[in-house]
């Protein structure tokens, strides 16, 4: 296994990243907060560079590469905002990126990378065709691998997230995230666990794509190879990373359905006036299914992205 960052690393990302990335807000809303009987604080990384929380981690192992490694560029896969924001950091140092996306991937996703100058490589929606599409991408450009999430660089980017929530918001009971490959769980983790170890961290999944909830409660990673879920971000498996902190740091794994993530993507767009994608809704969808568990706490909840198709809003669209 390649080892963990550690808590210097996050702090030397925050530094490195500091001049391409946004500081981005806390958003409330009064009246979620009276639904919930709790009060919210909502870490919006929509309003990230590219749209999403990835910017932080992709432009922290971009701008850590040497300037042999550099030249050689960068390539990934991603089901879109990794893929997304890599090429976003690569543009701002000047490297080549390559991308290889699911066909299915939403069109808005594909069209961002190509318009931060990336390049997209097509592959069947299976893990399995994705890593193997990849490994013929490197084999022709020699790029260098950046990880969407089980990669140190990528991890320790991910954790200023979290630092920054708690300079904005003091007192926080729970941090949640949204949780596929787990990359901003363990970012959390990662910082949490250094900053504020009282805070219990919390993750939600879609329960059509439920595999972290299902490895938490076995101890041990269980993978599928491709679910179908609206949170098309969530799709995506552990690894060993990112299991290693989520298994020693993460209080629950909350699970919901398909229309609970609809619902709450759709409260958050009609009270909070905010754009965000359905993977960004699952949090608040499980603290909504979960009132009792969060009532009179003071709970952070990270947006991580809001790069959706508006010509294919899931409840204009037909689901799987």
């Amino acid at each position: 296994m390649t080892s963990l960052p550690t808590f210097d690393e996050m702090q030397a990302a925050h530094e490195r990243i500091a001049p391409y990335v946004h500081r981005t807000p806390v958003l409330t809303s009064r009246f979620i907060d009276e639904v919930m009987g709790a009060s919210l604080f909502f870490k919006c990384e929509n309003f990230q560079k590219a749209g999403a929380f990835k910017a932080r981690g992709a432009t922290n192992a971009v701008f850590g590469l040497s300037e042999e490694q550099a030249r050689r560029g960068v390539a990934t896969h991603s089901s879109g905002n990794h893929g997304a924001c890599l090429s976003y950091a690569a543009g701002r140092r000047g490297v080549p990126c390559t991308v290889v996306m699911p066909r299915t991937a939403p069109q808005a996703k594909k069209d961002a990378v190509q318009g931060y100058g990336g390049r997209v490589v097509e592959c069947e929606p299976s893990t399995s065709s994705r890593e193997a599409v990849f490994a013929e991408v490197v084999a022709e450009t020699g790029a260098e691998f950046v990880h969407p999430y089980n990669d140190p660089r990528v991890i320790a980017g991910q954790g200023t997230c979290a630092r920054e929530l708690i300079e904005q918001v003091d007192g926080l009971d729970a941090v949640i995230a949204p949780i596929g490959g787990g990359g901003m769980v363990s970012g959390t983790c990662l910082t949490l666990s250094h900053l504020a170890p009282e805070i219990a961290i919390y993750a939600g999944e879609p329960e059509q794509a439920d595999d972290a909830a299902r490895s938490l409660k076995a101890g041990r990673i269980i993978a599928d190879d491709a679910p179908h879920t609206v949170a098309d971000g969530l799709k995506v498996p552990l690894k060993d990373l990112t299991w290693s902190f989520v298994s020693r740091h993460v209080t629950d794994i909350l699970t919901v359905s398909e229309d609970e993530i609809v619902e709450a993507m759709k409260l958050m767009w009609k009270r909070m006036k905010v754009v965000v994608e359905p993977s960004s809704a699952v949090p608040l969808a499980a603290l909504l299914k979960n009132r009792a568990a969060f009532a009179g706490k003071r709970v952070g909840v990270i947006v991580t992205g809001g790069n959706v198709d508006i010509d294919a809003l899931p409840w204009t669209a037909p689901r799987a």
